[in-house]
């Protein structure tokens, strides 16, 4: 079965400072070709160094990377394409608006002068951005998702085959950056650009990405389908960045790991004394403390703390055999608390196979 074609590929990258710190350690990715990637990390991980690589900014101390066929950068064979003829564009944090220039003015920086003399193109874009009639609009006269659009706008007029994008919404409020996410998702998904969006949220990297990559001291860790990375993840740092992840205790043999909520199914596990990753919408509160037959694995446990999200419900719980920190637990089928704090209750095991990592590990199995 062939393979999708490569939009951007980085291989083996590394770059630091001269002070010796090291920023990038041997980065890999590689970008289907019209797919947008979420690159995930913490703050200082190097993420926006690796953007400032592939737009050519930076040079890197080792590796390549290449934009659909060329070449832009090789180390080893002294290649470095000059960053105005790399195809690609940049939205910056701050979105880097012109305030003395107009929408117009400000779209229009990222066209040749045919192109701006011409203005169908100018039309296009600021159709394909939904900003008709406001090209005379000056920055400061704009809502902040409009600003947005407008830098968004200026690069894709650009017609880039790699648009990087550096945290984009972070300076959008709560209620405008949903709204503007699904905005630009669209753009990107009709425009069909190769993009790479780099942000900390990861509510935000798991909505955007086609695929996604998991980033920590200037290493990937691992790149894949966000809903997979989600549910399955290859190991405990992946798991804690893309939710959050309830550990129980347990002694795995035969394809079983017996917990506190009874002999639950991870195939492919180790024999011996296994953490088991969950997530706590998997697990959920009832009022029957002792199980029944045919139903879930249910755990006895006192409940420490109820938090009323609207949507959800969200319990601390501990729980009374494990001798663990407590479980907490989301019930997403309800927005009405069904427990108080001090509460006995039983908390309902997961259903379907589970995974786990040896005691001693940070790697995952089954």
């Amino acid at each position: 079965m062939p393979t999708e074609p490569c939009g951007l590929g980085v291989a083996g990258v590394s770059f630091g400072f001269a002070d010796g710190t090291e920023v990038l350690r041997g980065v890999d990715l590689r970008v289907p070709g019209g797919a947008l990637l979420a690159l995930l990390g913490p703050s200082g991980c190097g993420k926006t160094t690796l953007l400032r690589a592939v737009a050519g900014l930076e040079v890197p101390a080792s590796g390549s990377i290449v934009i659909g066929e060329r070449v832009v950068t090789d180390v080893a064979h002294g290649t470095q394409v000059a960053p105005q003829r790399r195809g690609v564009a940049m939205v910056f944090q701050d979105w880097a608006l012109l305030p003395h220039l107009d929408v117009a003015g400000n779209v229009t920086l990222g066209m040749g002068r045919a192109e701006r003399a011409e203005g169908t193109m100018l039309a296009a874009t600021l159709e394909m951005v939904g900003l008709e009639g406001l090209e005379g609009r000056m920055p400061d006269e704009l809502s902040g998702g409009q600003q947005q659009r407008v830098a968004v706008g200026r690069a894709l007029a650009q017609r880039p085959e790699v648009l990087l994008l550096d945290e984009p919404f972070s300076n959008l409020d709560p209620s405008l950056r949903s709204r503007v996410r699904r905005e630009v998702k669209q753009l990107l998904v009709e425009s069909g650009t190769t993009t790479v969006l780099v942000t900390h949220d990861r509510e935000e990297a798991l909505l955007m990405g086609d695929e996604l990559a998991v980033m920590e001291a200037g290493r990937v860790l691992t790149q894949g389908d966000p809903v997979e990375l989600h549910q399955r993840p290859p190991d405990r740092a992946t798991a804690e960045f893309l939710g959050e992840v309830v550990t129980v205790p347990g002694f795995a043999r035969a394809g079983h790991v017996q917990t506190v909520f009874g002999r639950l199914r991870c195939p492919g596990v180790s024999e011996g004394e296994v953490e088991v990753f969950l997530r706590p919408e998997q697990l959920g509160i009832t009022e029957h403390v002792e199980a029944t037959e045919g139903s879930a694995p249910v755990a006895a446990g006192t409940v420490l703390e109820v938090a009323f999200h609207g949507p959800f419900t969200r319990y601390r719980v501990a729980l009374e055999a494990s001798g663990e920190p407590p479980v907490e637990v989301t019930v997403g089928d309800s927005g009405v608390p069904r427990a108080r704090a001090g509460q006995r209750v039983g908390v309902r095991g997961p259903q379907g196979p589970v995974r786990a990592w040896p005691a001693a590990s940070g790697v995952a199995s089954g």
